[in-house]
């Protein structure tokens, strides 16, 4: 009974499996290498990222555009994804060809160094393949390629990014383009570990166009200003390589996000009881 009993069991877990393992469809003729610009992957961290496509003697001419799905899973959650439309498109796709596309990606913070279980790095799987944008029955993804990335946490000098003052508490909405953001008032300061050596800083967010238009924000490192610009679309991403005499010589240094024209949803938007004084949102202080 015990023997039925342990078989019964295998006979289930080998289903599960296999239920679980979708196969890639094959793309016949078509070859994908991806590499990245940093040796070591870590989660959060900026990294470019190439997709090289190589198409044989054997390509058989598509004909339909496609687009391109990138995916990183991390067990059953997608992370990141980095989906493009490749450009020549995929009808003007030629046999032996190669078709290269560099791409900045951000690989946010998901591990979990104090979980028992952690064993100092995590596996994220990478997916890529093509797909049909007017396809809504999700039967049109071709996998390509599906590559296990070893990651591991951020290295122990990594500068600490703290909200100091002038933030609002952070938001989140899963469906809306930032999933996650902090609203600005007029003036927002961080503080910052000063690395004393050359680094990347990014910045990303949004404004609400319908409630302001035509604002101008200022980013200054300490009391230097590092830059200006008026926002003319909803989205920003700015990017700046910041050298170590900017950051002066103390061990941390700030950076002021300000804005010359703060609005209050409840003097803007019909109905709105939102009593904040609101500058722009912000998804991402990136400094490494």
């Amino acid at each position: 009974m015990k023997r039925n009993i342990f078989v019964w069991l295998l006979i289930i877990g080998v289903g599960l499996m296999m239920s679980g393992c979708k196969k890639a469809t094959q793309v016949k003729g078509v070859e994908l290498s991806v590499t990245f610009s940093e040796p070591t992957l870590s989660d959060n961290l900026i990294t470019d990222v190439e997709y090289t496509w190589k198409t044989t003697d054997d390509f058989v001419k598509f004909d339909k555009d496609y687009s391109i799905f990138v995916h990183f899973w991390h067990k059953t959650n997608n992370i990141l994804t980095d989906d493009y439309v490749p450009d020549p498109p995929t009808t003007k796709w030629l046999k032996g060809k190669e078709y290269r596309l560099k791409r900045r990606i951000y690989i946010p913070a998901f591990i979990d160094e104090f979980d028992p279980q952690f064993k100092g790095e995590e596996t994220l799987r990478l997916s890529v393949g093509f797909y049909n944008p007017y396809d809504r029955t999700g039967q049109s993804e071709k996998e390509v390629l599906s590559k296990k990335l070893k990651v591991v946490p951020p290295p122990l000098d990594t500068p600490e990014v703290i909200y100091e003052s002038g933030w609002n508490d952070q938001e989140t909405e899963p469906s809306s383009v930032l999933k996650q953001w902090r609203w600005t008032t007029k003036e927002a300061k961080c503080v910052i570990d000063n690395p004393k050596r050359d680094a990347l800083l990014v910045i990303k967010g949004g404004v609400n166009l319908l409630a302001i238009k035509d604002q101008k924000i200022t980013l200054k490192i300490n009391d230097l200003t590092l830059d200006e610009f008026v926002m003319t679309r909803e989205l920003f991403e700015k990017s700046y390589d910041v050298k170590k005499e900017q950051l002066g010589d103390k061990n941390e240094f700030s950076l002021t996000i300000a804005v010359d024209k703060p609005w209050v949803p409840a003097k803007v938007i019909p109905n709105s009881k939102d009593e904040r004084e609101l500058g722009i949102q912000v998804s991402l202080i990136y400094f490494r």
